[in-house]
């Protein structure tokens, strides 16, 4: 099947593209400890209402949905799948911070993103299947 030039020069970034979204996955795992780290800062402030969100954070989800729906327009099958998990961890990313900005409020300590971590953790895992398969390839093949 001829290859589709859908977006031009990203179009160079075919061969390395599911490498790069592992990286970004990665990226963003680290950006929400951080994240997490920036949250509990605010929460010790007395004079805070509402916790801001951390803009390196939000900027790793954005640049993780967009490179995925890339990876839709190359890979259809394994690109909505990934789009979805992705979609997903950015949802779930969205109401972790709203939670935490409740736990705030209510003056509770504030409890750690378990639903992004485990979001992400799943993302990871089915990035890391998409990318580095050819490493256990053999074995797969031999049981399959």
């Amino acid at each position: 099947m001829q290859a589709l030039s859908l977006l031009g020069p990203l179009d160079a970034l075919e061969p390395i593209v599911r490498y790069l979204i592992l990286v970004l996955v990665l990226v963003n795992m680290g950006t929400r400890m951080l994240a997490f780290r920036n949250y509990r800062k605010q929460a010790r402030d007395d004079d805070r209402e509402t916790l801001n969100r951390w803009v390196p954070h939000e900027l790793s989800n954005m640049v993780l949905v967009l490179a995925s729906f890339y990876f839709l327009t190359l890979h259809h099958h394994a690109g909505i799948v990934l789009s979805t998990l992705v979609l997903g961890l950015f949802i779930t990313d969205f109401f972790e911070v709203e939670a935490r900005s409740v736990e705030m409020r209510r003056g509770v300590p504030l409890d750690k993103p378990k639903a992004a971590v485990t979001a992400s953790f799943v993302v990871f895992l089915y990035a890391a299947y998409q990318s580095v398969f050819f490493l256990i390839e053999p074995f797969w093949s031999a049981i399959v």
